[in-house]
């Protein structure tokens, strides 16, 4: 997974946002049954690569629904 940008967040539209945001759920919850497995990951900061990346998506949605509130 490359790491997201804000920049490039901002410019996807709601649908896109919903759906990348579905796919990095997934991607979390693919890693940490990896983990629970005894599998170990590729990468041991994967999950919080994830994670972060998670809240960026949800930090950006929530601004957007500020600024439209407005």
């Amino acid at each position: 997974m490359a790491r997201l940008k804000s920049a490039d967040i901002r410019k996807l539209t709601p649908p896109e946002r919903q759906k990348k945001l579905q796919e990095l759920y997934n991607e979390l919850t693919n890693a940490r049954i990896e983990l629970a497995t005894g599998g170990g990951t590729q990468n041991p900061h994967k999950i919080k690569g994830v994670r972060k990346a998670i809240a960026r998506v949800l930090t950006i949605e929530h601004e957007i629904e500020l600024e439209g509130s407005k």
